[in-house]
């Protein structure tokens, strides 16, 4: 009985991010794992690591980088409300995420434009593209 309970515990980590939602496949976990879009303690991972509950990982998605606690574990892939409740993001990730979506929102130089560029900013624009004379 102890080794069936042992057998359950283990959990792949592609299993794991799968049932935790972070990806819509087992092939996209895996094959993001073996990229190295997830690390433990700042070192890639494979996708046989077994998470256990308290491990820290680092997830690249897109533009966002996630830093989660493993809360628990599980092998099957429920409902969104039963799967955030396997990790827990770590406040310093959740403001970090927000910030850089916000940089994001007002672009790379963080100024927002109404539009059109004004006549002086196409000239830049020409000039910096090296572009002759344009009118």
């Amino acid at each position: 009985m102890a080794q069936k309970q042992e057998e359950e515990e283990k959990v792949r980590l592609d299993k794991w991010l799968w049932a935790a939602r972070f990806y819509k496949t087992r092939a996209l976990a895996k094959a993001a794992i073996e990229s190295g879009k997830v690390h433990h303690r700042g070192e890639r991972c494979k996708p046989g690591k077994e998470p256990r509950v308290g491990d820290e990982f680092q997830i690249r998605a897109g533009f966002d980088e996630k830093t989660v606690v493993v809360q628990a574990l599980s092998i099957v892939r429920r409902g969104a409300p039963e799967a955030q409740a396997l990790y827990a993001e770590t406040e310093a990730s959740i403001a970090k995420r927000e910030n850089a979506a916000a940089m994001r929102k007002a672009g790379a130089t963080g100024m927002t434009t109404d539009g059109k560029p004004s006549k002086k900013q196409r000239r830049d624009l020409f000039k910096f593209r090296g572009s002759g004379n344009h009118d």
